[in-house]
């Protein structure tokens, strides 16, 4: 054979064996789930939910829904839940799936491309289908978050609920009860129709409000009324955590009244701030229409100088029942819970509602001006020094509730996590500064928020909104460029955090050896010891490393997430004595770490003591921050 043709077919034997090889024909993707239709569901759906086997944490549900003839019947269990940002459904806790018709069970089968789907074929002459099932609520936290204790638990209809396909939610009326445990109380949005033993029955609503109206109870309940028509429900784990001071509630009181001074207008009929003290109860921030559900430690009253860190968490969810609620992005809002949301305006929904809630918060008094300013210094200091702001801009930030869901990262400063919140805070906190000097102090981000979120007072519908939208209402309160202004600061990767709020406000950000109250109170809650500024890392309550800044002393060192820090200059780990050692400015400092069962020393090279960060006034009066902090009379 000729030389030349050789290398020839040795070049075509891969292409002659891949012709060999069997190629399947890609299968179509068939959607066999009716579109959403903004058409009445026709009646009523009944739907019950017996939850008290609190000790187990199972929910037994029951739901007859009404059909009008036979043929294919799909139902939905909710999968973009609004407020999460992301398809978090629980699906995997349903379990025990049943339906019948007629008192005859009916086959099912999961839809094979939407496994939140179920289809079953509902027989002539039928005029319901039953679905009983179970939700079986975790009952340690390495299985999602705990919602019953002994004491109390945290209802979530859409987690207890499957809902006809084709309808938009709004547009399904469900008539609702739960049983709880005997002498517990009930606390929702809801309206009661009646109560029959430990049962209560609820008004019909849509399944959309349903699923917008959680309920806490228990058997330690507090109710005090805040305002017409706006009640504080608390919830905990012994009656001594109940013990609120009159100040306290008064507090609680200035929040609603500082709310409506600022937005001018209520986006409820009633409303219901429902609040959990517990231990043993996963905690949350999640909000709603009318009410909002929020889960702190049992000392929020009783250790109320150590929970600095806890209380914007009521303003921020309060916020939202305007910002998010009411007024909501365009692309998010959906007809159902099947439909995907689009998250490209979170950094409006949240990054203001992160302002107006330690805004509010300190309007209010639930934190004072310093708090606040802690608070602020600690947000400033961490945006502007994580290295990801360099290639992740705020706005590809929004997608990561999608992307990531909310799992924990291991490089989180380099990664970037959903920095919409806190960036969206300094943005806004930067419009704010502009808009008072732009106006020369005659106006301010509260004329947006009134003239945006305070529209169509007692409305509770939803007002939609583009980015375009935004724009023109600030061009409304003060003529400038805002949309180059926003895609600049949204849209863009930097080298620094937007600080000029604060530079403009009369305040800079500055690190001493000392760190804030609100620094101090926030190390306590989360139980670690946070050197981010001192050496880069941050350390768990048993020295375990959580998390290290990226291109820091301590990633530079080599030390990861999940490192245990055993030792420090050859003597055992303490936290006092990490400090001293630190505070020393001798360096380097020699650690003895162990990840897995590999131990190793190595060499921290950093010298620039403890650090911590703060803001420090400019001026000698009163400045924009001072402005935005103060109670509105």
């Amino acid at each position: 054979m000729n030389n030349r043709v050789l290398p020839i077919l040795f070049a075509m034997l891969p292409l002659l064996a891949q012709a060999q090889n069997t190629a399947p024909d890609a299968q179509p993707i068939v959607d066999t789930i009716p579109a959403a239709r903004d058409v009445a569901y026709p009646g009523v759906i009944t739907h019950s939910v017996d939850a008290t086997d609190v000790t187990r944490g199972i929910f037994h549900i029951t739901e007859t829904i009404p059909v009008a003839a036979g043929g294919p019947l799909t139902l939905l269990y909710p999968k973009w839940i609004p407020g999460h940002h992301s398809p978090s459904g629980q699906l995997a806790q349903l379990a025990g799936l049943k339906f019948s018709a007629g008192g005859q069970p009916l086959p099912w089968r999961r839809d094979p491309v939407d496994v939140f789907a179920f289809h079953v074929e509902v027989p002539a002459g039928a005029s319901s289908v039953e679905a009983r099932f179970q939700f079986l609520a975790p009952t340690d936290a390495t299985q999602g978050r705990v919602v019953t204790t002994p004491d109390m638990l945290n209802l979530q209809w859409d987690a207890v609920t499957l809902y006809p396909a084709g309808y938009y939610t709004r547009r399904i009326t469900v008539a609702a009860s739960a049983k709880f445990p005997a002498g517990w109380k009930a606390a929702t949005a809801l309206d009661v129709d009646r109560q029959e033993d430990a049962t209560v029955h609820f008004k019909p609503v849509s399944f959309e409000v349903l699923a917008d109206s959680p309920v806490f109870a228990g058997a330690n309940v507090r109710v005090e009324t805040l305002a017409p028509g706006v009640r504080l429900n608390i919830v905990a784990d012994q009656p001594e955590q109940l013990a609120a001071t009159e100040e306290q509630i008064q507090f609680h009181r200035n929040l609603v009244t500082q709310a409506v001074k600022l937005f001018g207008a209520q986006h409820y009929d009633h409303y219901d701030f429902l609040l959990a003290l517990s231990a043993r109860q996963g905690g949350i921030g999640l909000e709603h229409h009318r009410s909002s559900e929020n889960g702190v430690t049992g000392g929020y009253f009783t250790e109320w100088k150590d929970g600095v860190s806890h209380r914007d968490l009521l303003p921020h969810e309060y916020t939202h029942s305007w910002n998010g609620k009411y007024r909501r992005g365009a692309d998010l809002w959906t007809p159902d819970f099947r439909t995907p949301m689009r998250d490209s305006l979170l950094w409006v929904y949240e990054g203001q509602t992160q302002l107006w809630g330690y805004v509010l918060g300190a309007r209010s008094g639930l934190l004072s001006k310093e708090e606040a300013l802690g608070a602020l210094a600690n947000i400033a200091a961490h945006l502007d020094n994580d290295a990801g702001r360099k290639w992740r801009p705020v706005a590809d930030t929004t997608d990561d509730p999608i992307i990531a869901q909310r799992r924990p990262k291991g490089w989180r400063s380099w990664q970037r996590s959903e920095d919409y919140y806190n960036e969206g805070l300094l943005i806004w906190l930067d419009a704010d500064s502009l808009i008072r000097e732009l106006s020369h102090g005659t106006k301010s981000l509260d004329d947006f928020a009134r003239a945006f979120f305070g529209v169509n007072d007692r409305d509770w519908g939803e007002l939609t909104y583009t980015f375009d939208d935004v724009v023109n209402t600030l061009n409304q309160v003060q003529p400038h460029d805002w949309a180059a202004f926003l895609r600049k600061r949204v849209e863009e990767p930097s080298e620094h955090a937007p600080l000029d709020g604060f530079t403009r406000g009369g305040y800079q950000l500055v690190f001493t050896n000392t760190p804030t109250d609100w620094f101090k109170s926030n190390e306590k809650a989360r139980k670690i010891t946070d050197l981010t500024y001192s050496g880069g890392f941050i350390l768990g309550k048993e020295g375990e490393i959580t998390d290290v800044a990226w291109d820091g002393p301590a990633f530079n060192a080599g030390l990861t997430v999940g490192t245990k820090l055993i030792a420090v200059n050859g003597r055992a780990f303490e936290t006092d004595q990490l400090k001293a050692a630190i505070k020393a400015k001798k360096s380097p400092l020699s650690l003895l770490v162990k990840t897995g069962d590999i131990y190793r020393t190595i060499e921290l090279e950093y010298n620039g003591g403890l650090r911590y960060p703060r803001f420090e006034k400019t001026g000698s009066g009163p400045g924009g921050i001072d402005a935005l902090l103060a109670p509105k009379p």
